[in-house]
């Protein structure tokens, strides 16, 4: 397909809007559904002249729909692609892309059977600045990476239906086994849950991997303030990025540890603010979905990686409902 696709969005409530507004800047957006007679007002506000529906299915089974934005709580997404991909339709589907490895991996089964592509939206894998990340540890600026950890923490955007990891994680996940390029073999998390009986406001998980390499993943919504940082610790130099910072949003440390006669020595040579583009990553993600429904090229956020990010999930999930224990992920 090289014409441009009609697209509808399936959602437009918190983070929905912002997918209606770029899709209709963008000159694609044919249709928005949602049960919400609110969030039909605010389609309407966003995208005027746009049609607004309140059952998602006039979105699936419509002949002159090309593809569908899913934006719905995630306990839904399993059902709204298996049926869009069936009548034909290429998804771009919010994170998760679904709550279970199996369903994620019988999502791609079907996306496959139909020709059809199938997006996750893992919003940080099109962040510039993780986009420039890629290329430094590519070139091997950093060296061996020995470690990463990412903090994501905030006071608010609670859930009552899902907990902090299934929340806040997913995003961490996706971007450190993009970066590493490999997956864990075994996983830990821990949890604690303060709020609602049995829904983990805090965790912490940690990923184990083959070459020895480790990553550490910190997230809340209960923190008095709020904290986006991906460090990543490599044999020659350091780099962090902090999406809150204002300006120095990626720094490169050029520091090192070496060892004279059984002692470190650690080097510290300063550091430099990296650019990257100032692109919104939003726009990117939603600019690439539009390049692969009409080139039928695989989406750098798939079905199978989608599916890596579920088993990673998954793990840390029965890892903390086992008070920490070690959960392998070989063979999941």
């Amino acid at each position: 397909m090289s014409t441009i696709p009609r697209i509808a969005l399936l959602g437009c409530g918190y983070w929905g809007k912002n997918l209606a507004r770029n899709f209709h800047e963008l000159d694609v957006l044919a249709l928005v559904c949602d049960p919400s007679e609110a969030s039909r007002a605010t389609a309407t506000e966003i995208a005027p002249g746009v049609a607004a529906a309140a059952d998602f299915n006039d979105a699936i089974q419509a002949d002159d729909i090309d593809a569908v934005a899913i934006a719905t709580p995630a306990q839904t997404h399993f059902e709204l692609v298996a049926a869009a991909l069936v009548a034909g339709k290429d998804v771009f589907v919010e994170k998760p892309l679904a709550l279970k490895t199996d369903e994620g991996s019988k999502l791609q089964r079907v996306a496959n059977e139909h020709g059809r592509i199938l997006m996750v939206g893992h919003l940080l894998e099109y962040h510039p600045a993780v986009l420039r990340l890629r290329e430094l540890i590519d070139a091997g600026e950093l060296g061996n990476v020995n470690y990463v950890y990412s903090n994501r923490l905030n006071f608010g955007k609670v859930r009552t239906e899902e907990n902090a990891l299934w929340s806040f994680a997913p995003h961490d996940v996706a971007v450190i086994l993009r970066l590493l390029g490999e997956m864990p073999n075994k996983v830990t998390c821990v949890g604690g849950s303060f709020l609602t009986p049995g829904l983990a406001d805090v965790t912490v998980s940690s990923l184990m991997f083959e070459s020895g390499r480790r990553a550490h993943i910190f997230v809340s919504w209960l923190n008095p303030f709020k904290e986006q940082k991906l460090v990543i610790v490599g044999e020659q130099k350091m780099a962090v990025f902090n999406d809150v910072e204002p300006e120095h949003k990626l720094v490169l440390f050029d520091q090192r540890v070496d060892f004279a006669v059984g002692l470190p020595v650690l080097h510290r040579n300063g550091h430099e603010t990296v650019k990257f583009s100032s692109d919104e990553p939003l726009r990117r993600e939603c600019e690439h979905f539009i390049e692969c429904i009409q080139t039928r090229r695989t989406p750098l956020t798939d079905a199978r990686s989608g599916v890596r990010v579920l088993r990673v999930l998954e793990a840390c999930q029965e890892s903390m409902e086992q008070s920490g224990c070690p959960i392998s992920i070989n063979g999941r």
